[in-house]
């Protein structure tokens, strides 16, 4: 199979959201790259592809994630892409590979100013706030839950909210940074902790859970991380916790990308056929 034969997806991000997208583009027949974005640093990383960018092994629903050193190995799993292709390069490194089928951001990035995807691609795709059709990008999705996977096709998406309950948990099963400073935990997620429980110290300040159940996600030993992130999450559900595969925040924003392209290229294929008559 030819180069120019595969469709190339470029998603921006190795979140849980970026790798559950990343899944689904590749079981369409995608060859998809992850770039990697420090901001905000991956909590969930045992559903995404995050930790390949390390070496560790990283799977998501039978799905590999492959890290890739420099172009060239993009251009040559576009032969015929096997895993999921994880890396550092950014955008800029990865524009010349070839034109790109879609371009999607997956940061999920509280920013005052967001990025301009139009133009570099044949479509982009803004996922949460801060994107608009007739600004930024060609198709936004919203993430806030009330309105979780819908098409913006006009308009802004709306503002973030706090991602919901979990368990009747809102956004205090959520450690958070409460200041600048190096990450540390040897904790593994998946453990069952408990309140109080020493999950990790920032710059030696030590960082408790606020609620007892199982560390659904933990960002990565030896981080820098910025005041007021997510260091950890837990997940007070008990048997029903979940910290691996794709989440349902993670389905309904994978197939609403799906949609998203589908309708993209249904609409080329009228505007085609309205030319020409």
């Amino acid at each position: 199979m030819g180069t120019n034969a595969v469709r190339f997806a470029v998603v921006l991000g190795t979140n849980e959201v970026a790798s559950a997208i990343g899944v689904h583009l590749h079981r369409e027949g995608f060859c998809v790259v992850l770039s990697h974005d420090p901001n905000p640093p991956v909590m969930r990383r045992k559903m995404a592809f995050h930790d390949a960018l390390f070496g560790d092994t990283a799977r998501v629903e039978n799905v590999i994630g492959e890290r890739i050193e420099s172009t060239m190995d993009v251009f040559k799993a576009l032969g015929g892409p096997q895993h999921v292709l994880v890396t550092w390069l950014g955008l800029s490194d990865l524009l010349p590979v070839r034109s790109i089928d879609v371009l999607i951001d997956a940061r999920m990035q509280t920013r005052e100013v967001t990025p301009n995807l139009r133009g570099m691609t044949r479509l982009s795709i803004g996922l949460g706030p801060g994107f608009s059709p007739s600004a930024n990008c060609d198709v936004a999705i919203e993430t806030r839950q009330d309105r979780l996977g819908q098409i913006v096709r006009e308009g802004w998406t709306s503002a973030q909210d706090d991602g919901g309950a979990l368990g009747g948990v809102g956004i205090e099963r959520l450690v958070h940074s409460p200041h600048d400073g190096r990450w540390h935990t040897p904790v593994e997620i998946g453990t069952r902790i408990y309140k109080g429980f020493v999950v990790g110290h920032l710059s030696g300040v030590p960082v408790t859970a606020p609620y007892d159940g199982i560390l659904r996600g933990i960002v990565r030993d030896g981080c820098e991380v910025a005041a007021g992130v997510a260091l950890a999450e837990i997940d007070p559900r008990g048997r029903h916790a979940q910290w691996t595969g794709i989440d349902a925040q993670g389905q309904a924003l994978a197939q609403a990308t799906l949609a998203a392209i589908r309708l993209h290229a249904a609409d080329r294929i009228s505007t085609s056929a309205a030319s020409t008559r």
